[in-house]
């Protein structure tokens, strides 16, 4: 950028709040209901946690990394650019991914999707007679069609009851036909209500192991020499290494490994995004003397996570079950995010960057950890990020899992997260009441609490609203925490390091505590369940609020010179001090010449 060109503030800003705005709204059509997607698919809740925690450990790594080079090769445009094509269509290739034989658990869908089911069922089981019997009205289970559960109706025009097909009927159609794998009793069920118009829907879970799999695949050959084709398979396997030990795995470890694999890919493309254009933004107005209106620019990227998760929502609650060629209806997630992520492309090219090639971020993060490093309330500090932000993963993972088991919709989940978000935005409306009554520290406690007791609540659950009061509270667990963070990095930070200790904090808790949480949070939902989850992660955050103050008290607090207070008092008392330093001068010299005419006296005498 030349000295002389002329530097347009207002039209950065609204380019980069443009920018940021369509960014967030794209992200927050997706990662919200992500994992949803995964268990639909027939991930387990530790195969669901192992993806998202390496997702964010590669966040973790390859965010800064790729923002450095970016920087020293002056290629930050093109890294931006191509962040976003690549990680949108990454995102679609991930739809491609078949669903697995294993189904945890399966999403509802709106009674309008009943001939639909019907119909569906029909074309998978026409071939074979099926006899029916009645059952209780308390013995209902769904029907499973590529992951989506899907009401049937009663297939003979009798009185609607619940009906079953038989198994024998079943066996007989697959004997027919060996192309399809074969259906169990239980996930063969077909379900009819017509008490109130609405499908009974209930989540099941059917269970497979990899030696019943190669069992059924063995069942299935079509020719005699078994033997030599099982060697010849085997040393093509052997060859093949990696994909040729997919082909061994059953079903849902195949499906596990694949989407790890895309998850990887995808976040290796996306994750440059963030930094890089953050990064040069604020190299932009710091150049032309604007960096305090830098954080102007956060808000309308919270106001686009807010649309986005909202407008998903109820984008994806009102459409049917399965949509155009069979696709479910979650597919419309990464549609939207795909679709938004290009609107973002224009706004990206007209982005305003600029290189100063003075400021070093790598030696700026190092210089950041010694400072957090040194003061032992800042190190308090960063511990409480990296606890909330374990805490924090457990309830963007699997909080939509707690609801639909309880019978929330999309709709519901998306205006629950979407009030967690603007709770969170209109905390700095409140920021100055609150920095009255509370000192930073204080306010930092509050926000844990808060958190902690977000968890809690989420743990008992009862009814598809239930999670939307909780969600008020993420004013103090999102934006209060926050800034309290925001005024720690001001007071342990030297001139020209507030963005890089900002950045570790940051990537304390969202990367580094979220990579923790997710591993964890996965196994302890395999283990004892969601719930047993959310409440000991509220033992967990609340027992370190007990703790806190009484470190924060232990502690001497350490007062550095704030620089910035500094320069700005220098300046506004500039004119004072001139004034007092020519005041002094002539004092002086009056002093010195009534004492040479003193001494002039004396002598004429």
């Amino acid at each position: 950028m030349k000295k002389n060109k002329q530097i347009d503030v207002k039209r950065a800003l609204a380019l980069a709040g443009t920018f940021n705005f369509l960014c967030g709204c794209a992200r927050a059509c997706l990662l919200p209901f992500l994992t949803l997607y995964f268990r639909q698919l027939g991930l387990t809740p530790a195969m669901t946690g192992i993806v998202m925690g390496t997702k964010h450990l590669i966040s973790l790594v390859w965010s800064p990394a790729a923002s450095q080079l970016s920087k020293h090769y002056d290629k930050r445009r093109a890294v931006i650019n191509g962040s976003l094509v690549c990680s949108a269509a990454v995102a679609v290739v991930l739809l491609l991914v078949p669903p697995a034989d294993v189904h945890t658990q399966t999403a509802s869908c709106n009674a309008s999707d009943l001939s639909l089911g019907a119909d569906l069922l029909r074309s998978s089981v026409a071939p074979a007679t099926t006899s029916t019997r009645t059952r209780p009205e308390n013995d209902i289970a769904p029907v499973s069609t590529s992951g989506v559960n899907l009401p049937a109706t009663t297939l003979i025009a009798t009185k609607s009851a619940p009906v079953l097909t038989s198994q024998t009927a079943l066996n007989r159609h697959y004997d027919d036909d060996d192309s399809h794998p074969r259906l169990s009793l239980k996930n063969a069920s077909v379900v009819a209500n017509d008490s109130a118009g609405e499908p009974n829907v209930a989540p099941h879970t059917v269970s497979s192991s990899a030696a019943a799999v190669r069992s059924k695949r063995s069942s299935f050959r079509f020719f005699s020499g078994s033997e030599e084709k099982t060697t010849q398979e085997e040393k093509q396997e052997s060859r093949l290494g990696f994909l040729g030990s997919l082909k061994v795995m059953d079903p849902q470890h195949q499906l596990f490994f694949l989407t790890l694999l895309i998850v990887s890919v995808w976040e290796c493309a996306s994750a440059p995004l963030e930094w890089t254009a953050d990064d040069g933004l604020y190299e932009y107005l710091d150049f032309a003397y604007a960096s305090d209106r830098y954080s102007s620019t956060r808000v309308w990227g919270l106001l686009g996570a807010a649309c986005g998760v909202g407008g998903a929502g109820l984008l994806v609650s009102q459409l049917r079950c399965l949509v155009a060629y069979q696709t479910p209806r979650s597919a419309v997630h990464f549609l939207c995010y795909a679709a938004l992520v290009a609107l973002a492309l224009p706004a990206a090219a007209c982005l305003p960057l600029y290189l100063n090639k003075k400021r070093d971020r790598a030696n700026g993060l190092f210089k950041a950890v010694q400072l957090v490093r040194g003061s032992p309330r800042a190190a308090l500090c960063a511990v409480t990020t990296l606890l909330v932000g374990v805490a924090a993963s457990a309830v963007d993972n699997f909080l939509l899992w707690q609801m639909q088991d309880h019978g929330s919709s999309e709709l519901h989940m998306g205006l629950s997260l979407a009030l967690a978000v603007l709770s969170q935005a209109a905390f700095p409306l409140l920021a100055g009441r609150v920095s009255k009554l509370l000192s930073p520290e204080r306010v930092l406690v509050v926000g844990a609490a808060s958190l902690g007791l977000q968890c809690f609540y989420y743990s008992f659950l009862w009814a598809p609203w239930a999670a939307l009061p909780a969600q008020v509270l993420s004013c103090f667990s999102g934006g209060a925490l926050w800034w309290a963070v925001k005024v720690q990095c001001a007071e342990v930070a030297t001139p020209g390091a507030e963005r890089s200790v900002s950045k570790l904090y940051s990537a304390l808790s969202l990367h580094l505590g979220s990579v923790l949480g997710s591993f964890a949070g996965g196994f302890v939902v395999q283990r004892f369940g969601l719930t047993w989850l959310f409440r000991g992660a509220a033992v967990c955050v609340m027992a370190w609020c007990v703790c806190l103050p009484l470190l924060q008290w232990k502690v001497p607090r350490q007062r550095r010179i704030n620089y910035s207070r500094l320069l700005a008092a220098g300046a506004s008392e500039a004119s004072d001090s001139e004034s007092e330093q020519e005041r002094d001068w002539l004092e002086k010299a009056m002093e010195d010449d009534r004492s040479n005419n003193n001494y002039g006296r004396r002598i004429n005498h």
